[in-house]
């Protein structure tokens, strides 16, 4: 997939661990694991923008769009 996720970087930056997270997103932890590992289909806006508020950034420095060859 042509988008990595960065989300691991973003929660180092803000020294803030998974369970953290999750309790100020309102997600399991298990669900974020999935987002950090980059093994998540989708992402709801609604996520993100509680992902964005908890860790003071935003969508840009979570989503990164890498070209690559699929196929």
């Amino acid at each position: 997939m042509s988008i990595i996720i960065e989300l691991d970087v973003m929660m180092a930056k803000r020294k803030m661990r998974l369970k953290e997270l999750a309790e100020k997103v309102g997600v399991t932890e298990q669900n974020l694991s999935i987002l950090k590992n980059g093994k998540a289909k989708a992402v709801r806006f609604s996520t993100l923008d509680k992902i964005c508020e908890a860790l003071d950034c935003q969508p840009g420095d979570i989503l990164v769009y890498q070209a690559g060859d699929e196929g």
